[in-house]
C-alpha cells in the first residue's frame, strides 16, 4: 500500500499529477503569479510540463522551474518573477529551493503537491504568500496533501499583538487608502480584466474536475448542498479558520440581524443604496464580496446573483441565474419605460449578466452612461431625459431583477 509521500519517489502516476494541475489551473486566476511546491526536482519538472500543456497564456515561459539543478537559468527565472513589474514567468515550480528565502511580494497561490514535513517548514512555505502589496488583501493556499494539518497553532494564529501606530493616518489599525497597481494587460487600476469562462462548463472557476456534493443542515431543520471537492478555508471573525459549512453556519445564523424575511431581503437588494448599506454591514460581522463571492462558487451559483446566495442560505430558495432573471426583467421594461429608456436598460442588463450585481451599484451608472455613449454624456441626456430621470429609471428598474417570478 502506498501514501502520500510515497508518490512522486517510490512511485509516479502521471494521471493522478495531470488531474490535479488542472484542478487548481481550473481554479486559480492564470494570470497571478503561484509557487507550487512538489516532491523532487523530477516531480517538479514534470509538474511544469503538465501546466504549459493546458495554460492560456501563448509565453513559452509561463511556468518554469526553480531547483537546483537549474542553475543560472534557474535562478534568472527567479529574479524575473520576484519583479512586480514583468509578468513571465508567473509559475515556478519547485522541490525545497523555494519554501526559504524568497522575496516575491505579489505572489497570490500556494499549490501543495508534497508532504510538508513540520509545522515550521510549512510557516516557511506559507510565508512566501503573505508578502505584502498594493492591492493585495489574501492569498490562496491549494492543499492536496493536507498540509494544513500543520496550520493549527493558537500562539500563531491568534490575535494580532500590540499593533504600532501608522505614522501616516494616526490610527493603531491603519485606515491608508491603499492604492491598486495599474494592471499590465488593460491599464485599468484596479483591474478589470474579464476572465474567460471554461468553455466546457461555462464555468469561470472551471469545475469539470470537481464532482460531488455534501449536505449541510442549518437551524431551520432544512439542507443546504455545496461542493465539497474544494476545501475552501473561510476566515472566522476571531481570525480563525472555518470551513465552507462552518461558514454558511455562521452566515445563516446572523443573516436574520439584516432582514426578517424573503420580503424585506428582496426590497433591500433591489434598491442600489440599501443593497451597498447591506453588503458593508455583512462585511463588518466578517462577511465580505470576496467570502460571498466564494460561497457563491461553493453552491454552484456562479453564474448567479449574490442575492441567490442570501436568498439559499437563508430561505433555501432555488439559485436563477443572472442571465434568466434579465430576461424576465426585460418583460417589465418593455412596459414600464419608453423606448430610448429600454435600449440603454437593456444594454445595462447586458453588463449585468457579464460582469455581476457590481454594475448596478449607484456609481456604475455614469461609467455606464459614458460606454454606451461613448464618453458624450449631453447624448445620454438628450436621448434619456434629465439627470433625474436617468437615475430614477437605472434605479427603479433593478427591482424587476428581484421581484419574486410569476
Amino acid at each position: 500500500r502506498y501514501t502520500e509521500p510515497d508518490f512522486n519517489k517510490l512511485i509516479e502516476i502521471m494521471e493522478r499529477e495531470r488531474k490535479r494541475v488542472a484542478i487548481f489551473m481550473g481554479e486559480i486566476d492564470q494570470r497571478q503569479k503561484t509557487l507550487v511546491f512538489c516532491a523532487s526536482q523530477d516531480h517538479a519538472l514534470a509538474v511544469r510540463d503538465l501546466i504549459n500543456q493546458i495554460k492560456t497564456s501563448k509565453e513559452p515561459d509561463y511556468c518554469a522551474r526553480v531547483t537546483a539543478n537549474e542553475g543560472a537559468r534557474g535562478d534568472q527565472f527567479l529574479r524575473e518573477f520576484q519583479d512586480n513589474e514583468k509578468t513571465i514567468p508567473t509559475i515556478l515550480t519547485t522541490s525545497q529551493k523555494l519554501s526559504t528565502g524568497v522575496d516575491a511580494r505579489n505572489v497570490r497561490n500556494i499549490v501543495l503537491m508534497r508532504p510538508v514535513n513540520s509545522m515550521i517548514e510549512f510557516k516557511q512555505i506559507i510565508g512566501r504568500g503573505t508578502r505584502l502589496y498594493d492591492g493585495k488583501d489574501y492569498f490562496t493556499i491549494y492543499d492536496f496533501v493536507k498540509a494544513h494539518h500543520h496550520f493549527h497553532d493558537e500562539e500563531w494564529d491568534g490575535p494580532p499583538k500590540g499593533e504600532e501606530v501608522c505614522p501616516r493616518c494616526g490610527e493603531q489599525a491603519c485606515v491608508c487608502e491603499i492604492v491598486s497597481a495599474t494592471c499590465a494587460v488593460c491599464g485599468k487600476q484596479p483591474c478589470e480584466c474579464a476572465k474567460e469562462p471554461c468553455p466546457v462548463c461555462g464555468k469561470l472557476r472551471c469545475r469539470c474536475n470537481l464532482k460531488g456534493k455534501v449536505k449541510v443542515k442549518l437551524g431551520d431543520g432544512k439542507e443546504r448542498t455545496i461542493q465539497h471537492m474544494m476545501m475552501t478555508s473561510f476566515w472566522h471573525p476571531d481570525g480563525t479558520p472555518m470551513s465552507s459549512q462552518q461558514f454558511m453556519e455562521q452566515l445563516f445564523g446572523k443573516l436574520p440581524e439584516f432582514f426578517k424575511n424573503e420580503d424585506e431581503l428582496r426590497a433591500l437588494w433591489s434598491e442600489p443604496s440599501t443593497r451597498a448599506k447591506l453588503l458593508e454591514g455583512l462585511a463588518e460581522k466578517g462577511f465580505g464580496r470576496e467570502q460571498l463571492a466564494e460561497m457563491q462558487t461553493s453552491i454552484d451559483a456562479e453564474k448567479c446573483d449574490l442575492f441567490d446566495v442570501l436568498a439559499y442560505v437563508a430561505y433555501l430558495l432555488p439559485t436563477q441565474s443572472r442571465e434568466e432573471r434579465a430576461v424576465r426583467a426585460k418583460l417589465a421594461i418593455s412596459t414600464a419605460f419608453n423606448t430610448k429608456q429600454q435600449v440603454f436598460l437593456d444594454f445595462v442588463l447586458s453588463q449585468y449578466v457579464k460582469v455581476g450585481v457590481d454594475e448596478l451599484a449607484a456609481e456604475k451608472l455614469t461609467p455606464l452612461l459614458r460606454l454606451r455613449y461613448n464618453n458624450a454624456i449631453q447624448d445620454a441626456i438628450a436621448e434619456l431625459g434629465s439627470a433625474k430621470e436617468i437615475n430614477r429609471a437605472f434605479t427603479g428598474f433593478q427591482r424587476y431583477l428581484y421581484d419574486r417570478a410569476a
